[in-house]
């Protein structure tokens, strides 16, 4: 096989090779397009929901009320415990164990707001209302449940926290100490080097570097000048009267 035959299949493999990658990136960005679209459809859906519950809860009384009440705070007390755990198992995890409880009580969850759903359409409000007590019931259990975990996730982020926060605050003051006992010392050699510096500009100048330097000085002078004593002085040359003539020492 000659070299043009190689060049042309591997340019055919390279092209297939883009050609694969060009339609798995497509898959990948329609599939995140479809699942963005799916969480604003849920999103949107779920606050049409909220705020028709709201206002049959306000607008509503007796059992019809109260329905939607119960399934407004079990909504509430679930979604705001799934976000919790969710974003603290991003840095923390071990939450993903307390995340996989809240999702087998969500399921409980969900089959409970299923049946207050479906008897909010129910027409005999008599026997609603006796099963409104144990429906109460479960519901709160769901939802204690779900706060309990809740409020667990935010304590552990919290500790943390305050933690990591000790911990920052004793660095900063070591650090703290270290830069005081610097700038202290550095202080120190720059007054030493001043006083370095001055000591060499008065020798260069000739002028005495200090009071005690002058007085040695001139105490050197004054010994300079001044003659000193003769060990054999001579003996005067000038006679006076009072002065006797040496007697002449005598031989033997």
């Amino acid at each position: 096989m000659d070299a043009g035959a190689l060049i042309i299949m591997f340019a055919l493999v390279m092209l297939f090779a883009f050609l694969g990658l060009g339609a798995w990136a497509t898959v990948k960005a329609v599939g995140a397009a479809k699942r963005g679209v799916d969480r604003t459809i849920t999103q949107a859906r779920r606050t049409v929901e909220d705020t028709a519950l709201k206002a049959k809860s306000l607008g509503q009384v007796g059992v019809g009320g109260a329905l939607a009440q119960l399934r407004l705070d079990l909504r509430s007390s679930m979604r705001t415990t799934q976000d919790a755990l969710t974003e603290g198992a991003r840095t923390d995890a071990s939450l993903k164990e307390s995340l996989a409880l809240f999702e087998r009580l969500s399921a409980h969850g969900h089959e409970l707001d299923d049946e207050l759903k479906r008897l909010e359409q129910e027409p005999d409000r008599a026997r609603v209302a006796q099963a409104l007590p144990g429906l109460r019931e479960r519901a709160a259990k769901i939802t204690q449940a779900a706060d309990s975990l809740r409020w667990a996730a935010r304590e552990r982020a919290r500790r943390f926290a305050d933690d990591e926060l000790s911990t920052l605050s004793e660095q900063i003051g070591v650090e703290s100490d270290a830069l005081r006992d610097w700038a202290s010392r550095r202080d120190t050699l720059d007054d030493l080097a001043a006083a370095a510096a001055a000591w060499d500009a008065a020798a260069g100048s000739g002028t005495a570097p200090g009071p005690e330097a002058a007085t040695a000085q001139d105490a050197q002078g004054r010994q300079g000048s001044s003659p000193a004593p003769a060990l054999n002085p001579a003996a005067p040359t000038q006679k006076y009267p009072w002065q006797k003539n040496p007697r002449p020492e005598t031989t033997t």
